[in-house]
């Protein structure tokens, strides 16, 4: 009491706390109270929606209140009022309220969830993000520019013109296929790339309407119309069951010429015809030729079986471009005049359902590429009239095919309905003991049956490896990891164990994969067409296996390196050679991925870096990205290059950390509108 009485109270330290607390509080309340005129209070529960405020609609009207109110209310009105002598002015009219906001825009769903977290079935799907979507012209801007020299740097490629939206440089080539002498043997379906400064100098354009295609596994099953505008074939083939239009939709029900009643029984007859074959264990590379829209293919994926779908561009020329918008591995090619471009001993099986393929044609030349790609004890199921029909020349068409393989000491396995299927031999045994002055001979002891690219076909049987390397591939899934025998038949300068490098090469990228996966959140990308341009060993495409990435990748093995083709189909992958000097042979917009590790480092010694980063753009969907993991020397004018194109580029740090000599350049595509 004493210490209160003398004023020592109001001097301790909890009572300044105190009053200083509540003079701030007032404050803080004094000037919000008074100085806060234009902004938002602050809002503790928000309904997301803008706030609205109803105006009269006299606010802006001034209105003589007598000459509203009846006679008598008048007279009380002014017998009740004192003079005035100097009346005031009529205040001013009160100040226009600003409009009010307009309505919020109507959301437009792309998923399955709504803003409230809520599950909704009428969602759409297709459009672009307008993020994605730019207003690019058709006009090239370029300046000269001193990059390892004087040349012409292009600022902005132009946008091709609208009749461009499915060139193919090498098979759209006029005037390169009008100089044939001749056409006969399919000529004009094989590669005639433009010539020397012919080459394509403009972004090929998306077609109108183009929309972001349907996911995998949906895509099986439908795919947009407008993404491939061709009603063609529903005209040709809609009786068969290939494939429908319905409500902005290509519908697929799974059937074709020879299997109306769907693929997955057909595959069923396969299957009981011949239990050996073994889908998805001992059979799990397969080339379909002639393949339609690719469903034999596509009902074969459930199965643990990856097929190679081709055709030719012929009068039923988007055959390929549908299987590759349904999310089915494809390639255009056509037997003719060349070996086609996979190696010896690749496909567990192939198969030919009424493919438009003569194969006894020229002594059975056609017939000896497949033999060829066939690997040994692998089968060859053919799908065709002669196998069933009772026409005096259809029957002679099976008596010459029936002579043909024999002599390819090919056996008749099985003939059931409309399906024949042979067997290749394991060893050279067979060819060895056929009569003197048989044809085909075997091929010469030096031919290389690896050597495919711009190599005209042999009317000669391939021998088989007297060690037999390749016929003797573990069964699948085991075959994905374990090193191939034919690791040792590649011309590669290896000073250590070439299996060995295998193995690093699968531990790095799989640790690579891993790591995209886990911070770039790779799962939640559209990975489902996926071209790796540089594939070496198939290491990056078994690492995405490894990690179930639900997509397939097409291995480009270079010709200017050593060719790891046969290792990467002993695997159980699919891939191709290719020259990237010159175009691909696919259709525009085919892969949602493009993948390229130390590809230009060694091509920009031979090939125009510009020329391939506009097939790039080419064969990349709109949405699509690329990783170009590559010495920093050409990264420059990697990402130069990309800018013109219109990408979105970024670079990245290997994890080797930022003074390593390779980065990793990352690149999207967007949807370019003239």
């Amino acid at each position: 009491m004493k210490s209160f009485i003398n004023g020592e109270f109001f001097k301790s330290p909890k009572l300044v706390k105190v009053f200083v607390f509540l003079l701030i509080s007032v404050a803080f309340f004094y000037f919000g109270k008074h100085w806060s005129v234009g902004y938002q209070q602050l809002i503790f529960f928000n309904n997301r929606q803008a706030p609205r405020i109803a105006i009269s609609r006299n606010s802006n009207k001034i209105f003589d209140l007598a000459s509203l109110i009846d006679d008598n209310d008048q007279t009380v009105f002014a017998s009740n009022q004192k003079p005035v002598s100097n009346p005031s002015p009529p205040p001013p009219p009160p100040a226009l309220l600003p409009p009010p906001p307009p309505p919020p825009p109507s959301v437009q769903r792309f998923g399955i969830v709504d803003e409230n977290g809520i599950m909704a079935n009428d969602f759409e799907v297709g459009e672009f993000d307008p993020d994605f979507v730019e207003n690019w012209g058709n006009v090239s801007e370029t300046e000269v520019g001193e990059v390892r020299g004087s040349r012409i740097r292009v600022k902005k490629f132009k946008l091709c013109p609208g009749s461009m939206t499915e060139y193919i440089p090498c098979l759209d080539n006029v005037e390169g296929i009008r100089k044939l002498k001749t056409k006969g043997r399919g000529e004009k379906f094989e590669r005639h790339c433009p010539g020397k400064g012919k080459g394509l100098n403009c972004l090929v354009p998306a077609p109108k309407g183009y929309k972001i295609p349907i996911p995998w596994p949906k895509s099986r099953d439908e795919v947009w119309f407008n993404n491939v505008p061709h009603p063609r074939l529903v005209e040709d083939k809609g009786g068969q069951n290939w494939i429908q239009v319905k409500k902005g939709k290509f519908k697929f029900p799974g059937g074709g010429t020879q299997f109306i009643h769907g693929a997955n029984r057909y595959i069923d007859q396969i299957s009981q015809m011949v239990p050996d074959i073994a889908f998805g264990w001992h059979t799990r590379v397969v080339l379909d030729v002639g393949c339609g829209v690719a469903s034999f293919g596509a009902y074969l994926l459930s199965r643990n079986v990856i097929t190679l779908s081709i055709a030719p561009k012929d009068v039923h020329e988007n055959q390929i471009q549908f299987a590759l918008e349904r999310g089915v591995p494809a390639m255009v090619a056509a037997f003719a005049t060349r070996r086609l471009l996979y190696p010896s001993q690749a496909f567990d099986l192939i198969h030919c359902s009424r493919c438009r393929v003569s194969w006894t044609r020229d002594d059975g030349i056609l017939l000896l590429e497949v033999n060829r790609m066939l690997r040994a004890g692998g089968y060859f199921a053919w799908a065709a009239q002669p196998v069933y029909k009772h026409e005096e020349n259809l029957e002679e068409q099976w008596k010459v095919m029936v002579d043909l393989t024999t002599r390819l000491c090919w056996e008749l396995v099985k003939k059931e309905g409309y399906i024949a299927i042979w067997k290749k031999p394991l060893s050279n045994n067979c060819y060895l003991g056929r009569e003197e002055g048989t044809q085909p001979p075997l091929c010469d002891s030096d031919d290389d049956p690896d050597n495919v690219w711009y190599v005209d076909l042999k009317a000669c049987i391939t021998r088989l490896p007297e060690n037999g390397y390749g016929g003797n591939v573990p069964a699948w899934p085991e075959r994905l990891q374990k090193p191939p025998n034919r690791l040792q038949s590649i011309q590669l300068d290896a000073y250590i164990s070439r299996k060995e490098l295998f193995k690093a090469e699968s531990k790095y990228w799989n640790e690579i994969i891993e790591s995209y996966v886990r911070v770039l959140h790779w799962k939640k990308f559209r990975l489902r067409n996926v071209l790796d341009m540089r594939a070496g060993y198939g290491g990056f495409a078994a690492a995405l296996i490894e990690n179930k990435l639900d997509s397939w990748v097409m291995n480009v093995v270079p010709v200017s390196g050593p060719n790891t083709l046969p290792v990467i189909y002993d695997r159980g992958l699919i891939g191709v050679m290719h020259d990237w000097c010159e175009p691909f042979d696919s259709y525009p917009r085919t892969y949602d991925f493009l993948h390229a590790a130390g590809l230009f480092s060694v091509e920009q010694k031979r090939c125009n870096i510009s020329n391939i980063m506009l097939e790039m753009d080419r064969i990349l969907r709109p949405g699509g990205r690329v990783y170009i993991r590559d010495s920093v020397s050409v990264m420059d004018e990697l990402q130069e290059i990309a800018k013109a194109m219109g990408w979105r580029v970024g670079l990245r740090d290997t994890s080797e950390g930022p003074h390593a000599s390779w980065k990793v350049l990352t690149c999207d595509k967007l949807l370019l509108r003239g």
